[in-house]
Parts: C-alpha cells; structure tokens; sequence
C-alpha cells in the first residue's frame, strides 16, 4: 500500500507559476515510479509527467515538457511538479500516482496511461485566471 499526499495546489494568474508537491509512504517497490496526472472538467485525466525515484529518470506527457519540470527529493519522499508560464488551460485537478514503472512505447516514450498506476492521491485543484 501507498499512501500519496499532494499539496500546493491553489489559484494561480496567467503566466505564473506553481510548485506540487505530493509526499508519498513507505514501500519503496511499489512507488518506483511517481507521476503526475491532470483532469479538467468535462476531460479525460491525462498524464503529465512522471519520474524513476532513485534514478531521476524522468518523462513527460505529450506537450508538457516545455512548461512543466519533474524533480524529486528522496531524502523526504517527495516529488514535485514545477509548473510555470501558466495557462488557462492549465486549471484542473492534479493527482500524483505511483506504481512500480514508468512504462513506455517503444519510441521511449512515456505512455502516460492512468491505467498503468496503481496508487493514487486524492488530487489538489489548481485554478488558473486570465
């Protein structure tokens, strides 16, 4: 079992930034891989980026890296989602999941599938205004 506890969520103004946190529990082998996720109203929850503990590898949904920053602290279990040059767009439900892989295709990149994660927080609303 993990428990994922994410933080920082909160209003924001177009073009600004903001820091997620999401700490997560014991159990190393199954937190192997943390991720973060997104969901808008009325949308579908889309993976964001995700990252290997331990090694840092890290990996992005599709259009998110150039905005968004993976990182990890693994002195106090915790991964971060920096997010910056904020866009309306951007508001949504944030959730960190956690499972032991970070799966991808076989381009290398990250699938960003919601069903490959096992574990997941209870989310943090970010809300961005133009």
């Amino acid at each position: 079992q993990v428990n994922l506890v994410e933080s920082g969520g909160g209003s924001a103004q177009a073009g600004g930034s903001l820091r997620l946190s999401c700490a997560a529990s014991e159990n190393y082998r199954d937190r192997n891989c943390m991720a973060w996720f997104r969901q808008a109203p009325g949308k579908e929850r889309e993976g964001v980026a995700a990252l290997y503990q331990g090694s840092g590898r890290s990996y992005y949904g599709d259009s998110m890296e150039d905005r968004f920053t993976i990182s990890q602290d693994t002195t106090k279990k915790t991964v971060y989602l920096q997010m910056k040059s904020l866009k309306s767009d951007d508001t949504a439900i944030y959730y960190c999941a956690a499972d032991q892989w970070c799966r991808v295709r076989g381009n290398g990149r990250w699938t960003a599938d919601r069903t490959d994660f096992t574990y997941w927080g209870q989310g943090t609303q970010v809300t961005v205004s133009s």
